[in-house]
């Protein structure tokens, strides 16, 4: 009465099986016993990390982040020369959180030693978008966004500044040390321009991020 059968890479089964049929299996999946991943430390750059909290200081300010919600272990070694990241018994999908977590702090790294930087073209084909930068870079106002008389205020993020290029007409700068807020602050003044009830392949007119990339010393 038991008729042979295999089991595939999905789980299911090939061949008939009477006692079994209708019923799932489920191969098991291999757990890690322990994975690392390690980042070295940049010369003139304090870290300290205490309950998966890490803390950054350079030469362009302090920086701040929480890894609380990871099951990981997070510490320093080699003299504090360099990060270690620590996973216990995770799946395979689960150890990607150990690279993502050594990039985080990488853009920490870099954004306390040469700031990130995003450039933003303003497009129009007919009428001009007027920018002005108001409350010392912390805000920007668009104006004639396709003939349009509303002023659209954009308030950067905290520690965010906007600025005027200086060789280049209708385009913006935007520079900060937190990776997040520069970018967030880039999508805010892009989603504040969007064409509304006109068909956006014919409708270009906006402002667009251009390029981004952290600063040259």
């Amino acid at each position: 009465w038991l008729k042979p059968f295999r089991l595939k890479s999905d789980g299911s089964y090939v061949g008939a099986c009477p006692p079994f049929r209708g019923l799932s299996f489920q191969l098991l999946v291999m757990k890690t016993l322990v994975q690392e991943e390690s980042i070295p430390v940049p010369k003139g750059i304090k870290i300290s990390i205490k309950s998966k909290i890490v803390e950054v200081s350079g030469k362009h300010g302090t920086l701040k982040r929480d890894f609380k919600h990871l099951p990981i272990e997070l510490y320093l070694a080699n003299s504090g020369h360099e990060v270690r990241a620590k996973m216990y018994f995770a799946k395979s999908k689960q150890l990607s959180m150990l690279r993502s977590v050594c990039s985080h702090i990488n853009n920490l790294f870099d954004g306390v030693q040469k700031k990130y930087e995003y450039k933003m073209r303003l497009v129009y084909a007919h009428f001009p978008i007027n920018a002005t930068i108001t409350n010392g870079g912390g805000t920007v106002e668009l104006r004639n966004f396709l003939g349009e008389k509303r002023v659209r205020i954009v308030n950067m993020l905290p520690g965010v500044k906007v600025e005027k290029s200086a060789g280049t007409k209708d385009e913006l700068t935007i520079t900060g040390t937190d990776i997040d807020l520069t970018s967030r602050s880039a999508a805010l003044i892009r989603q504040s321009c969007l064409v509304k009830d006109k068909d956006i392949r014919k409708f270009l007119d906006g402002v667009y991020v251009s390029s981004h990339g952290t600063l040259e010393d």
